[in-house]
């Protein structure tokens, strides 16, 4: 194990024996026979490296084994083969709450608990009033679990995990759910231990939340390993296998497990020409929206096409001039066409806008889902416009273009592409917003009396 490595997983798979009936576990220990039982292989020879100071994400379909290798690195579970080795002191975040004592009051749940987690008396005692104030459950701290709601039992366990020290934390989908209030203040203390060099596993079916807390990511199907890179081209993958015709799956995992590490960029001048540049007087912008022709997606995703393509993106002014070099408080054209194959069903479409990490921005749909268009027909063409104004900070922002359709299995995916297109927002010097979004902020300072 390398010296800059906090988790290194070797050559590990795990295998259950899965009995028809409970009394085939007892003939299987009485005969030492075989045939009472089936494997059933969870994980199968993961290789896997995470980081000091890194937050890794895990992502995948339920039974691809996220679970099963969280509880193996986290030491409640043994693998069948391989070795893992971890680096510094363990937090976990899997299923919260399911170690709660229900007779016990939340207090003596948090000491329990703390003990477990290798915690003296002295330690967990420094350590209850913050865990007691960040819970925010009020008097329930001194009743018995079992009167608490869900959401105050996860308010509980996610407290004690949270403040113990640590130098690695896991977490399993563990803030899908407490309110939203809650689950903000979740992060935020997250954020508050990467930021002090903490390493992260975490392991979402949000692709989203992936990419935006995770620098790295690894992508796990049917208890393999498919693939390892930056989180927002693993989602990205992994979101072209799971809306992949049941037919085109077994060639796409393929082709992801044999997938060379690319990085997403665009190709670009990072100068601009004089002419996008701010002249004048400090007090006027004199700068326009124009084309760069060097401004192109360099890795455009496709999904697979089920009966559709989309063609020709482009966006536009709203007086038809071609552009990517856009102006933050204007408004623009996002268009692309559509040929159908076959004749569809319940068509619609949409777009949406992305950070250059992945991070999605927003969005629309032309109509509600299962509103769509009731009958597009074989060999007609499609002419899909959506207007919009980026408000937002200067940078490289991505769009995506999609089209849905009704099928046996439900709403689905004819063709779906992503970073289809590609614009840049012009810098005013000038402006005063920080971030991404402009929410059309106004400040006012003044000489106060008090």
């Amino acid at each position: 194990m390398s010296q800059s490595a906090a988790i290194s997983i070797k050559n590990v798979s795990k295998t259950f024996k899965i009995y028809d009936k409970p009394q085939d576990r007892l003939k299987q220990v009485l005969t030492n026979k075989s045939n009472y039982h089936r494997e059933f292989q969870a994980l199968k020879n993961i290789n896997l490296e995470i980081l000091k100071g890194e937050t890794f994400g895990i992502i995948g379909q339920n039974g691809s084994g996220k679970s099963t290798l969280l509880q193996i690195i986290a030491g409640t579970l043994n693998p069948t083969v391989g070795e893992v080795h971890v680096n510094g002191k363990v937090a976990a975040l899997l299923e919260l709450g399911s170690g709660f004592n229900p007779e016990f009051t939340g207090k003596e749940n948090v000491f329990m608990n703390g003990t477990i987690l290798g915690l003296s008396k002295k330690e967990i005692e420094q350590l209850y009033d913050q865990i007691v104030d960040f819970a925010d459950i009020g008097d329930f701290i001194n009743q018995p679990v079992k009167t608490y709601s869900s959401g105050m039992s996860v308010r509980l366990a996610f407290a004690v995990q949270a403040l113990v020290p640590k130098e690695i934390l896991i977490v399993d989908e563990a803030l899908a759910v407490g309110d939203e209030l809650f689950q903000r203040k979740c992060f935020a203390k997250i954020e508050e231990f990467k930021a002090n060099g903490g390493t992260i596993l975490f392991v979402s079916h949000s692709g989203s939340t992936i990419i935006e807390l995770c620098d790295r990511a690894a992508l796990l199907d049917a208890g393999e390993l498919l693939l390892v890179e930056g989180s927002s081209k693993v989602v990205n993958l992994y979101q072209k296998l799971i809306y992949a015709p049941y037919d085109k799956k077994f060639q796409i995992r393929e082709d992801i497990k044999n997938l060379k590490c690319l990085n997403q960029a665009v190709e670009e001048n990072e100068e601009l020409p004089t002419k996008f540049v701010q002249s004048g007087t400090k007090s006027k912008i004199d700068i326009e929206a124009d084309f760069d022709p060097n401004l192109i997606p360099l890795e455009t995703m496709k999904y697979e096409k089920r009966g559709a393509e989309i063609f020709d993106p482009e966006i536009t002014t709203l007086s038809g001039k071609r552009v990517n070099l856009l102006l933050p408080n204007e408004s623009y054209v996002w268009r692309y066409f559509v040929k159908f194959y076959e004749t569809c069903h319940n068509v619609r479409f949409g777009m949406l806008i992305k950070t250059g990490s992945g991070l999605e921005l927003g969005g629309a749909a032309t109509t509600l889902a299962g509103n769509g268009i009731p009958k597009v027909t074989a060999n007609t063409i499609m002419q899909v416009e959506f207007t919009f104004t980026p408000r937002l900070n200067a940078g490289i922002y991505f769009l995506n273009g999609g089209v849905l359709g009704i099928a046996e299995d439900g709403e689905v995916y004819l063709d779906r592409h992503i970073d289809l297109g590609v614009f840049r927002v012009l810098h005013f010097e000038e402006s005063l917003m920080t971030s991404l979004v402009d929410f059309s902020v106004s400040s006012i300072v003044s000489k106060s009396n008090r």
